[in-house]
């Protein structure tokens, strides 16, 4: 009898030690990955991808040549077999994969439509933003729909913690914009607050002095296009990166705007902000309401204020990320959950 392949879908429930519960039934799948390549890549330098998974999903992975199994409870081998496709995938896209790639797609592996976030079909593309430098592809369940309303909202409030990816996504988004031609500027601003009455002590120009608090944006930008474009942009104008006090009296047309650390806003001030906005444009505006720094300590965030006040309202989007959509090292997640737990 010729022997059955196992197809990459298939996860076959077995008990080698005799009947069991059934919310712990034991299950084994395989896969076949045919090109040695790619191979290599899904499975990381010494199988460290491979260890990841087993791990982070309490299954038992070995790979024999071209084959790869997986075994254990039904539902974690189910989402083992998803990742290691959805690397393989990737691979084959030309995307790069690491340690944080893995762990993204560990954590997007409840997802019931996470084959077509990384496949797409036929109706629908798979979610993603190409730039210059690389195509950035969701690394968290959030992710999915703030890239989602990015594509298709006016103006977007991202809230959550450090790390979730908020600020980069939405600079990927906008220098993809850039590049297609469908805005003319790309603006990015934040508060200075940190620096309050104390620029004017500050050695240089104003550019100097607030270029620090700056200084994450930039880093965003270096990623997402070469060094010599960036620089070449910011001289013509068309990008754009000033404190939001430089915004004031203008109309911000055909540009894609980003605000960063706006839980450092007024609501004088972000109200100012948002009235910027100007014809054939898109909005961003990224915090985390639980760490504000503005002088006084009971100053209201104009972050906060401004959802509450405009949540629903047509053409705005909010999404809400969590500690579990921190996709730096995972320890960042751990840490963020340690510090809101303790409130």
């Amino acid at each position: 009898m010729a022997r059955k392949t196992i197809r990459a879908h298939d996860v076959v429930p077995y008990s080698p030690l005799g009947p069991r519960r059934d919310d712990n039934r034991r299950a084994r799948a395989e896969i076949e990955i045919d090109e040695p390549t790619v191979l290599v890549a899904v499975f990381g330098q010494y199988d460290s991808h491979l260890v990841q998974i087993e791990s982070r999903l309490g299954v038992t992975i070995a790979a024999r040549g071209d084959r790869v199994r997986i075994e254990g409870p039904e539902d974690a081998v189910a989402r083992a077999r998803d990742v290691i496709k959805g690397l393989q995938t990737r691979v084959l896209a030309g995307h790069d994969i690491d340690s944080g790639a893995v762990e993204s797609l560990i954590a997007m592996s409840n997802e019931p439509m996470l084959e077509g976030i990384i496949n797409g079909d036929n109706e629908t593309p798979p979610i993603m933003i190409r730039t210059r430098r690389k195509t950035i592809v969701p690394r968290s369940a959030t992710q999915i729909a703030y890239m989602q309303a990015l594509a298709r909202s006016d103006i977007i409030f991202a809230l959550g913690p450090a790390g979730t990816g908020k600020t980069y996504v939405a600079v990927a988004q906008a220098v993809s914009q850039l590049m297609a031609g469908s805005v003319q500027r790309l603006i990015l601003s934040r508060p200075a607050v940190e620096a309050g009455e104390r620029l004017g002590f500050l050695p240089g120009d104003m550019k100097e002095k607030v270029d620090p608090y700056l200084r994450p944006l930039y880093d965003a930008l270096y990623d997402c296009m070469p060094p010599e474009q960036v620089e070449r942009r910011i001289a013509s104008g068309e990008i754009e990166i000033a404190p939001i006090a430089f915004m004031r009296g203008r109309t911000l047309a055909d540009a894609f705007v980003i605000l960063d650390e706006a839980q450092n806003t007024t609501p004088a001030q972000m109200k100012m902000f948002l009235t910027r906005f100007g014809q054939n444009s898109r909005m961003v505006v990224c915090g985390d309401p639980r760490q504000v720094d503005i002088p006084g300590g009971d100053a209201q965030s104009g972050l906060a204020d401004a959802v509450r006040r405009l949540e629903g309202v047509e053409g705005i989007a909010v999404t809400r990320f969590t500690s579990a959509d921190v996709v730096r090292h995972p320890i960042v997640g751990r840490i963020v959950e340690a510090y809101e737990g303790k409130g």
